[in-house]
């Protein structure tokens, strides 16, 4: 874990902390004031279909964020980024096995050219801290 030290404002004290730095061009989680700011995360096997690599990356996710101290209940918003929208329908039977209907967060799916080779998705997350 890295800690940024604090800034002042007028406000007090901003406390950032930065974790899990990935090759100089980013921190995987950013936390202010108990909200987490996941970046993206990725499927481990992208020689899955749609459905395997949506449950590798909500898995990722989920273990992450026990990690950091939460859990889904807690996810805020999530963008997806997929290549290809007609596999839509795969991708939202892997979410609704993962997400209670109770906690289901804010989300948006966008299309996009390219993730890499064989990626399918990529998640962004806000999540609160338990």
């Amino acid at each position: 874990m890295c800690d940024t030290p604090p800034s002042h404002s007028n406000n007090g004290p901003i406390m950032i902390k930065r974790v899990l730095p990935y090759e100089g061009l980013l921190h995987e989680v950013v936390e202010h004031n108990g909200v987490l700011y996941i970046g993206g995360i990725v499927p481990e096997d992208t020689g899955l279909d749609m459905s395997g690599q949506a449950n590798d990356v909500l898995g990722q996710l989920a273990q992450l964020l026990k990690t950091l101290g939460s859990d889904l209940a807690n996810v805020l918003q999530v963008t997806i980024y997929m290549t290809n929208l007609k596999e839509k329908a795969e991708f939202n039977a892997a979410w609704k096995a993962h997400f209670a209907e109770a906690h289901l967060p804010a989300r948006a799916a966008i299309g996009v050219a390219d993730l890499g080779p064989g990626v399918k998705l990529e998640m962004t997350v806000i999540a609160a801290r338990q």
